[in-house]
């Protein structure tokens, strides 16, 4: 696997998923730490502790290894099963 991400699923606190969809949408950590109404330096310390977990280098590589494992859910890219398009009769009776 590139970058050194993590190959088995590692355990994860509630708030570090939270964190990790906030990340995953694009928010800085001082936006995320507003969000949640903590301090910046707690989300950057959440955010050094789900690297390490996840064996991820930064964050690009983090919302990647929560995408493989379905920890996020990006516009629905990963998350839902598009319906089948219905095939029409073609034949005339």
């Amino acid at each position: 696997m590139a970058g050194g991400e993590s190959q088995t699923p590692v355990s994860l606190s509630d708030r570090e998923l939270q964190i990790i969809d906030l990340v995953a949408t694009g928010l800085t950590n001082q936006e995320i730490a507003g969000k949640l109404e903590i301090s910046k330096r707690t989300v950057d310390n959440h955010i050094s502790n789900i690297l390490d977990k996840t064996r991820t280098g930064n964050r690009v590589a983090l919302v990647r290894w929560a995408l493989q494992w379905g920890k996020v859910c990006l516009n629905d890219v990963n998350c839902c099963v598009l319906p089948q398009p219905t095939q029409k009769d073609t034949t005339s009776p």
